[in-house]
């Protein structure tokens, strides 16, 4: 009944998001209210934690009440000190950033490249400073950055690398999946995302040395975790934390998508490329995505990049007009009410140009190749195709 529902609810208008239902979610939700455990850390957040890792060969995730959660722990992993510096783009969601200036840090924000709004990585070195403590990179569109280029300048300088992979979940970087070259990452399953809880997240750590201290971290700052599988005959407050661990409910309906990540991506991949094969008649007219030789596409949205703010707001109008709902993404962060009276950086051309031309066209499972044709059709015509 929930996806005929849902289906019945894309035809018109067509919206931005509509979050997946797979099949198994209620069936695991109902087991998780049979098992009388709701709480964190049960049978469905280990067997979450568990596919990840031996998926993608992390060496531990957690999972988080959302990414937002998961990036204050990599903050807290980074054992921040006030005026420490850190680098990230601009063009970039505020849980980015917000994270380590609650650790009292600096942010040195850098610029995007014009190819695509990931963070200029031949930028990165003239940032650094004696106070620099870590570099967090930001997969846009779950497409990898210049990740040699990064690593190298990190370890040169012996710097954190910590991954905001929100967008990046069954990505690679060469053959590497993305949040496994850091030494901290954050996954986002908020609904937007490929696959989702509602609200979710996960840290993942991949140095042995942070794995006890971001298990405690995660349980309030205690080693309780040590306590429930018979380490120690009691726990106490041994560090700073909070509470970071989601509910099993969060879990069980995060296993169903899970489970069937293959035929998510499968599907979602068809529906970029139709946008893409689509949208070629307009190569001379917009920015299309670019996927670099080194990065795969895990078709996390689709997006466009118009001439000028103006063209953006009269296509986003235009669009609406035709019920179809597509959205622009992030203001560069160095601009920001709150951040552009403490920044003290250059000028960033790229972030600017993301910031004012960037439109996400609907990307969702159960989008048709239909009503992406028919979205096309409305863009060709917005510019006389």
């Amino acid at each position: 009944m929930i996806n005929v529902v849902q289906k019945k609810s894309v035809m018109n208008p067509i919206p931005f998001n509509l979050p997946v239902v797979i099949g198994n979610e209620m069936k695991y939700i109902q087991e998780a209210i049979n098992n009388h455990k709701l709480s964190g850390d049960g049978p469905f957040t280990k067997k979450c934690s568990e596919l990840f890792e031996k998926r993608y060969g992390f060496h531990k995730g957690f999972l988080t009440t959302s990414c937002t959660d998961a990036l204050e722990m990599c903050a807290l992993l980074c054992d921040l000190e006030q005026g420490d510096e850190v680098i990230m783009p601009s063009y970039t969601f505020v849980s980015t950033a917000n994270p380590f200036v609650m650790r009292g840090a600096k942010l040195v924000f850098c610029d995007s490249t014009d190819m695509n709004p990931n963070i200029d990585a031949d930028a990165i070195e003239a940032l650094i400073t004696p106070r620099t403590k870590a570099i967090v990179v930001v997969y846009y569109a779950g497409i990898a950055c210049d990740m040699d280029n990064i690593i190298a300048i990190a370890r040169k300088h012996n710097l954190l690398l910590v991954e905001d992979a929100a967008q990046g979940i069954d990505s690679y970087y060469k053959g590497k999946p993305l949040g496994s070259l850091g030494h901290f990452s954050a996954f986002s399953f908020h609904e937007t995302k490929n696959i989702i809880s509602g609200e979710g997240g996960m840290t993942v750590v991949n140095d042995e040395k942070y794995k006890e201290r971001a298990e405690i971290i995660r349980e309030k700052g205690t080693n309780r975790s040590r306590f429930f599988r018979g380490e120690i005959d009691k726990y106490g407050w041994v560090d700073v934390g909070s509470s970071f661990l989601p509910s099993e409910l969060i879990a069980a309906y995060l296993l169903a998508q899970l489970e069937s990540i293959d035929i998510i991506q499968k599907k979602r991949i068809a529906i970029w490329e139709a946008y893409h094969a689509r949208l070629q008649s307009l190569q001379h007219r917009l920015k299309l995505p670019v996927i670099p030789e080194y990065a795969t596409n895990n078709a996390h949205m689709y997006y466009i990049g118009c001439e000028s703010l103006t063209q953006r707001t009269e296509l986003t109008a235009y669009l609406k007009q035709n019920n179809i709902n597509a959205v622009f993404h992030y203001l560069s962060l160095h601009k920001s009410a709150f951040y552009a009276p403490k920044y003290d950086g250059g000028e960033l051309p790229n972030s600017d140009m993301w910031t004012d031309t960037l439109l996400r066209l609907p990307m969702y499972y159960d989008l048709t190749i239909d009503q992406v044709n028919f979205i096309c059709d409305k863009i060709e015509a917005f510019f006389n195709v």
